[in-house]
């Protein structure tokens, strides 16, 4: 079973992949996300946050997919 931040690193390589084949930007994200850029840093980061459920939501929306299928990883 994973642990929290080994969770957290899965979420981040899975948002970073997301991102990559949607063809965005860090840059870009945070402006469709409607969150800062260096929120999406932090949350690509070799040691990432751990996303708000708000930050989430709007992830989700910015992919234009769901919370549950955002966090399929």
């Amino acid at each position: 079973m994973l642990n929290d931040q080994e969770l957290v690193r899965k979420f981040s390589k899975h948002l970073k992949g997301l991102r990559i084949k949607r063809g965005l930007t860090q840059e870009k994200l945070a402006e469709i996300a409607d969150i800062s850029y260096k929120n999406i840093q932090y949350l690509e980061a070799k040691d990432p946050t751990c996303p708000s459920l708000i930050t989430l939501n709007k992830l989700a929306k910015a992919f234009d997919i769901t919370i549950s299928q955002l966090l399929k990883f």
